[in-house]
């Protein structure tokens, strides 16, 4: 049965309805993330860009589990990690490193994705990185770049190795870390770190089985896209997002409050 949504006329009455918007949308990602089981206590993060000139983002409030991120909860701030606007919760200072290199760089990307799964950074930790041994495979391989491990991400001087490395694509293996995936909005990365993890995921179980893996050609791989817009026909994420968030108004639509 599906539950009524608690009003958030109060909290949204404080933002234009393109912030809300994207608030809503970036508190269902987190809400979807911790379904999926891609969380990892309080420590990973996905940004989103707010509309308008000011360059400033969203990001979770450090501390609050991801299944209780709501759309007014998210803290916004700018491009040196200053909250713009009053909240009681900090910002993780890893979180932002990396996020705001990206957002800074990459003024196509309205929102950034980072995972820490168990699976992801069993494939970040293997030297051959993603294999193409999977349908999946060959939409992340079609547009990867990689990252190495240089700690946690704290320092301002490895902002322009991870731009550099992510260049124009839409995902980067944080080598010993975890995926990152961007899209153009909150449903473009959430659609493509799906994919992402499902790739590490099949990858793990694949190699677990102990027999020879079938690698899928080059020519294949350098037609992905292609495919996918034949598939999705060029709507891509569009297909996809409204579904999770009836799903989520089916489990508890308080992430738009």
């Amino acid at each position: 049965m599906l539950k009524s949504v608690p009003s958030s006329t109060e909290n949204s009455s404080q933002y234009s309805s393109e912030e809300w918007a994207v608030r809503v949308d970036l508190a269902a990602a987190y809400r979807l993330v911790a379904h999926f089981h891609w969380d990892d206590l309080v420590f990973t993060h996905i940004t989103a860009r707010v509309p308008g000139p000011e360059h400033h983002f969203l990001i979770n409030p450090y501390g609050m589990l991801f299944d209780e991120i709501t759309a007014s909860s998210l803290v916004k701030v700018d491009m040196e990690g200053n909250k713009v606007e009053e909240s009681p919760w900090p910002i993780n200072p890893a979180g932002f490193t990396i996020h705001s290199a990206v957002h800074a760089a990459r003024h196509d990307v309205g929102c950034v994705l980072h995972t820490h799964t168990l699976n992801g950074v069993a494939v970040s930790a293997q030297k051959g990185g993603v294999l193409p041994i999977s349908q999946q495979s060959i939409f992340v391989l079609s547009s990867l770049g990689y990252h190495d491990y240089e700690g946690v991400a704290l320092r301002d001087d490895e902002k322009p190795r991870l731009v550099a490395d992510l260049g124009d694509k839409r995902a980067l293996m944080l080598r010993n870390h975890g995926l990152l995936t961007v899209g153009r909005t909150v449903a473009e990365a959430f659609q493509n770190m799906y994919t992402f993890e499902a790739t590490c995921n099949i990858q793990i179980r694949a190699q677990a089985g102990g027999g020879e893996l079938i690698p899928i050609p080059q020519r294949i791989i350098d037609t992905a896209q292609e495919q996918a817009r034949a598939v999705t026909n060029a709507m891509g994420a569009q297909l996809l997002w409204p579904g999770l968030l009836r799903r989520l108004d089916r489990l508890d639509p308080s992430f738009r409050t």
